[in-house]
């Protein structure tokens, strides 16, 4: 599995993994740290190749993450794919953080097992329910930074 960040090129086949607007997608390529994770078969060095998609290929990749910094903590503003793809994704504002010394948040919506599961492998500890998004509630998970 390859992890990179992302690129324009890659916002239609992260909107049909997000099920969001390729628009939003490109937004927040441009507005955010995303990472995608790609199949360990592709080339990342290979030029983009026409798709239907305009660029990279939802078939390529497995997931993909974003987060920004605010204060002393680092936020997951959006994370889906495998549950491989999510723990390796989640690893990278965890990396991120501790250089900083910074906190951890992520928001679960229920339902993502692949997720929680991810956030439980790295010690991301269950602090409470978060917002409800398009009626769906969420869970907070946090993981300190160290002393």
């Amino acid at each position: 599995m390859n992890v990179r960040d992302a690129l324009e090129a890659d916002a239609d086949a992260l909107a049909s993994i997000a099920d969001a607007p390729t628009d939003v997608m490109r937004n927040l390529v441009h507005d955010r740290t995303v990472r995608v994770a790609e199949d360990g078969a592709h080339d990342p060095n290979a030029d983009v190749g026409e798709t239907k998609y305009g660029g990279s290929d939802p078939e390529d990749l497995l997931g993909f993450i974003s987060f920004d910094a605010q204060q002393e903590t680092v936020h997951v503003t959006q994370i889906d794919g495998t549950e491989a793809a999510c723990e390796r994704l989640l690893a990278e504002p965890v990396r991120f953080a501790e250089r900083e010394g910074m906190d951890v948040e992520v928001l679960v919506p229920e339902g993502e097992e692949a997720v929680d599961d991810a956030a439980a492998a790295l010690g991301f500890e269950e602090v409470g329910l978060g917002p409800r998004f398009d009626g769906a509630r969420t869970r907070r998970y946090r993981l300190e930074s160290g002393p």
